[in-house]
């Protein structure tokens, strides 16, 4: 057994090693690649862009979409969690409740499946980018590595396949359908949403406005 204890310990400091690493190393240095873009089939389209070189409509298209207290939280979100975990407790159709700052983490250092040993790592690098990165860079690490499309990756090349410009110009309503479609990138229409998906991209393109208004970008361009 004292054979086996080492060999685990041995491990532990490794990854604790390696991981704080690549936390240092990606606070200053542009991510490469991810797993999700090994593991996409589709190929790889991507342009990484300085959050200066990214319209703010864009930061505050993803805020109202998918985290609204992105400035005011920790990393976690925990009334969004435990309302996700009641909903899904009912049945139906499965509700998460992952912060920008827990997507970060997961695409940046994990996969896109893997239950609770997955949700345990991204958690735990949920906490280090969140002291060492800061808001500003998790939301520039976003906004690069996010799946905005199939094979297209971070927003500027989204903004390129959707929109045949910089993502420096995006107008709140172009944000907005690129927001709305993250979740599902592969299956959303950003160029031509039709139906419960342009109503919701409306909506997204309005909460901009609130997200100006009241501030809640105000973290990243302290």
């Amino acid at each position: 057994m004292r054979w086996l204890v080492r060999f685990l310990f041995k491990v532990m400091i490794g990854f604790l090693g390696l991981s704080l690493t690549l936390v240092l190393l990606f606070k200053f240095v542009p991510v490469p690649v991810t797993a999700t873009m090994v593991m996409d089939g589709n190929g790889i389209t991507k342009d990484w862009e300085s959050l200066s070189n990214i319209d703010r409509n864009m930061v505050r298209a993803v805020i109202a979409a998918e985290d609204g207290k992105f400035c005011s939280h920790d990393g976690f979100d925990r009334e969004a969690i435990e309302q996700a975990i009641e909903q899904n407790a009912r049945g139906g159709r499965i509700r998460g409740g992952s912060t920008i700052s827990q997507q970060t983490a997961k695409n940046v250092f994990l996969w896109q499946d893997g239950g609770y040993f997955r949700k345990g790592l991204e958690a735990y690098f949920t906490v280090l980018i969140e002291q060492i990165w800061g808001k500003r860079r998790i939301m520039e690490v976003y906004l690069n590595v996010a799946e905005t499309g199939i094979g297209t990756y971070g927003a500027e090349a989204g903004a390129q396949r959707y929109f045949g410009k910089s993502a420096a110009s995006l107008t709140p309503t172009e944000a907005a359908r690129m927001a709305v479609a993250l979740p599902l990138p592969k299956e959303r229409s950003v160029k031509n949403p039709g139906g419960w998906l342009r109503r919701h991209g409306n909506s997204i393109a309005a909460r901009v406005g609130v997200v100006r208004r009241d501030e809640l970008d105000a973290c990243i361009y302290e």
